[in-house]
């Protein structure tokens, strides 16, 4: 068998150095060029998948043409071992290599779950079991349980979680999303109470929680937020009802058809505030930052009325009197409703 001379062999050597070179680059060039499409795309990267999963599920959106490039990049450069499940999206102009770093990271595609400020713990379960990002872990848990699976036992839902916007990723447990809800007004009550002005008519920030979630119930405008507070509070100071309708609607509870009559005022429920003094013995809704601010801080009147002036703007004309609120029930309901 003939030998390569040692020319002979530095010049094969040199020839399959090139053409590695030349293929490492191609791949290289081919993995980090933008690529072209129109809308991103969501990869959905199951447990268990593999690289070629990848490259397969690239190729059914055409956009890889050499798998087997993604393939070799991912062996080694080791990330292949190191992609994490989940779902990613996928941009126009981005690299496929971008894609891969952010599959080695665990950066996946964040879903958007708003719980909205004044919702009772009803409508917020009824927004989780309709997203569908979330995993529906609570099946047939019934309303009054669900604070026992959480850890809660005892206490009541409603207005026990922050309403806000939630980022979660795929298949998030429903659970999952309760406590963070729960842990953030937990935290918010906490700090806010700490906080409050001084000769406040409150035992306990449970209290304060179930004024807010009345408060936020009654104000449509974030400015006259601390001034129904300061009603209402000024109210519980004199011994007065609070008589509020929002309390007297969650009292009536489902059987609720969008009017409120005058023997509902006079029908006693435990949340019925004509018919019963102080608080209502939870809250009625889930009150956001503004009313718990305005409860902790209150504006400072002798306002003890208020009336909508039911032109759609949300706003309210504040009274010390009697005298003065049957003028303004008077101008802006009464004569309004004739």
């Amino acid at each position: 068998m003939q030998r390569l001379l040692p020319t002979e062999l530095i010049a094969a050597s040199a020839v399959v150095l090139v053409i590695v070179a030349y293929f490492a680059s191609n791949m290289f060039y081919y993995l980090h060029a933008p690529v072209d499409f129109d809308e991103p795309i969501t990869i959905d990267f199951k447990p268990g998948s593999s690289v070629r999963t990848l490259a397969g599920q690239l190729q059914s959106h055409n956009l890889l043409e050499h798998p087997r490039y993604l393939r070799i990049w991912g062996r080694l450069t080791g990330k292949a071992t190191r992609l994490q499940a989940g779902e990613y999206v996928f941009a126009p102009g981005e690299a496929i290599a971008d894609l891969i770093d952010a599959m080695v990271d665990g950066r996946v595609k964040q879903h958007s779950l708003t719980l909205v400020e004044g919702w009772t713990f009803k409508e917020f379960l009824g927004a989780l079991a309709a997203h569908d990002a979330v995993e529906h872990t609570l099946g047939d848990v019934a309303y009054d349980e669900v604070m026992t699976v959480l850890g809660h036992e005892g206490q009541h839902p409603e207005g026990r979680f922050f309403p806000d916007t939630y980022f979660i990723h795929k298949n998030t447990e429903d659970t999952a999303i309760l406590q963070r809800a729960y842990q953030q007004m937990d935290a918010r009550l906490e700090q806010l109470w700490a906080e409050r002005d001084e000769g406040l008519p409150f035992k306990t920030p449970y209290e304060a929680l179930i004024m807010a979630s009345i408060v936020e119930k009654e104000s449509a405008v974030p400015e006259e937020r601390p001034l129904i507070a300061g009603v209402f509070i000024n109210r519980l100071r004199k011994g007065m009802r609070l008589q509020t309708d929002p309390t007297v609607i969650y009292g009536i509870g489902d059987a609720y058809d969008g009017d409120i009559r005058f023997r509902d005022l006079r029908t006693d429920t435990p949340y019925n505030t004509y018919t019963r003094n102080g608080l209502t013995p939870t809250p009625i809704a889930m009150p956001g930052l503004g009313a718990l601010k305005a409860v902790m801080h209150p504006a400072d009147t002798g306002y003890l009325y208020f009336v909508a002036t039911g032109d759609g703007s949300g706003r309210h004309v504040f009274s010390v009197t009697l005298a003065d609120h049957e003028k303004a029930v008077d101008k802006y309901q009464r004569k309004r409703n004739k």
